[in-house]
């Protein structure tokens, strides 16, 4: 097994989630830490939820056997030893380094891996003492077939290396890119994003037809503004502020996105986005 025996997620929503399925079915032992009994309760259900459906498209073992390998604490002590932790909480830099702080102090010779879509991944090394690297997972994990490995400017070289060989060991592809803004899937993939926002501000045409003209014509799995809707409009807004901040106003959010987030319309989590899933 390419993966390591045990590892730790920091953060059990639906990217924390799908981490530490992906573990779990390349038969690790995973530790999933988060906030309260509220959010450990819904990573749990996320998280077995998943499982089942991994048992009923045909993979080896059961549903127990399965989640006889997962502890969901709020008891950051359980990280003690591990060899890897993946930082999986939302794209902020304040909570991310109070998040690797937290790591740290529980499990200081761990390696931390960040599933930061945007940040850099440098800064957020520079606060702790561990060795720490990008993996960058796409939502829904359990689906994806990439993970994007970013390297701080601390990265040792080794390390590189063995974060490939966890991800071919999860049944997925990495690609590995340098610690720039973005890095290369979030950098693309939110300009698309955001000039399809502008086709839909501007009355060019409707998500489904610009989805469409996506998909059909260009071959995309799914169109930017459905995708949009599954990662979250909160989630790319915050991506799209960062990357203006840093690569310039090409990255300015549209006030249709603004409006959208301030209305609550988040995408599938919140049944409303550019399309309605209630």
């Amino acid at each position: 097994m390419n993966v390591p025996q045990k590892v730790g997620v920091l953060g059990g929503g639906r990217m924390g989630a799908g981490i530490a399925h992906s573990f779990l079915a390349a038969g690790a032992e995973v530790t999933v830490v988060d906030i309260n009994d509220a959010a450990i309760a819904a990573a749990h259900e996320r998280i077995a939820n998943d499982v089942e459906g991994s048992i009923k498209r045909g993979a080896e073992g059961t549903v127990e056997e399965w989640l006889g390998r997962l502890t969901v604490t709020t008891d950051a002590s359980a990280f003690a030893g591990l060899p890897l932790v993946v930082e999986a909480v939302p794209e902020s830099m304040d909570l991310k380094v109070a998040s690797f702080r937290k790591i740290e102090e529980n499990a200081p010779d761990a390696i931390i891996a960040t599933n930061t879509s945007s940040l850099s991944v440098s800064d957020l090394a520079v606060t702790v003492g561990n060795d720490v690297i990008g993996l960058h997972f796409f939502n829904p994990v359990p689906a994806s077939k990439l993970v994007e490995i970013v390297i701080a400017d601390s990265t040792p070289v080794e390390l590189v290396e063995q974060a490939k060989g966890w991800v071919e060991g999860l049944g997925k592809t990495p690609i590995v890119v340098k610690d720039a803004p973005g890095f290369a899937s979030s950098r693309l993939g939110v300009v698309i994003a955001l000039e399809a926002i502008r086709m839909v501000e501007e009355g060019v045409a409707s998500p489904q037809d610009i989805d469409n003209a996506m998909v059909l014509g260009y071959k995309f799995p799914v169109g930017p503004l459905a995708l949009t809707d599954i990662v979250g409009l909160d989630v790319r807004l915050g991506i799209a502020e960062y990357l203006e901040s840093t690569l310039g106003e090409r990255f300015a959010p549209p006030q249709l996105m603004r409006d959208m987030v301030e209305r609550g319309e988040l995408g599938r989590k919140s049944g409303r986005g550019f399309y309605s899933y209630s």
